[in-house]
């Protein structure tokens, strides 16, 4: 069973470096000038190893419930305690985790900036185009107000 959760553990380490690395690809699409030519395949990959990485997690969990042990992080602490070779693996996948976690966060700093700009780019030509009186909307009518 041990050796079991220490493939499982290995193989989820795995799936959180490909996620990372996924992560460094999307921070430069997010700093490039167009970033949505990048985006949608990087959004796609990353969705794939989301699933991958629940079921590596329910498989962990459902390893540690046939062992014994509580399902999540207690009981990880617990099985790593008996086992150093699973205490190892479990180090790497926690501080790999942590490392996506930081990118990923990072990443959403870098939309939220992004999305802010757009938003006073917006405003900005919305201010500096008014609405002229009697001029088409652009669903080709004349505004309510301007019909007057």
């Amino acid at each position: 069973m041990k050796d079991a959760l220490l493939a499982t553990l290995t193989e989820e380490y795995s799936a959180v470096e490909a996620f990372a690395s996924i992560l460094k690809l999307e921070t430069k699409a997010l700093t490039a000038l167009s970033p949505l030519e990048l985006l949608p395949s990087i959004v796609e990959q990353k969705t794939e190893l989301i699933g991958a990485l629940a079921k590596l997690e329910a498989t962990r969990d459902g390893l540690l419930a046939q062992m014994g042990l509580p399902r999540g992080w207690s009981g990880m602490e617990l099985a790593a305690a008996s086992d150093a070779r699973i205490a190892d693996q479990w180090s790497l996948l926690q501080k790999a985790a942590d490392r996506a976690k930081r990118t990923n966060t990072s990443n959403g700093e870098l939309i939220r900036v992004r999305m802010d700009y757009n938003q006073r780019a917006l405003t900005a030509l919305q201010v500096a185009v008014p609405q002229k009186v009697g001029f088409y909307g652009p669903d080709g009518r004349i505004p309510a107000r301007a019909a007057v």
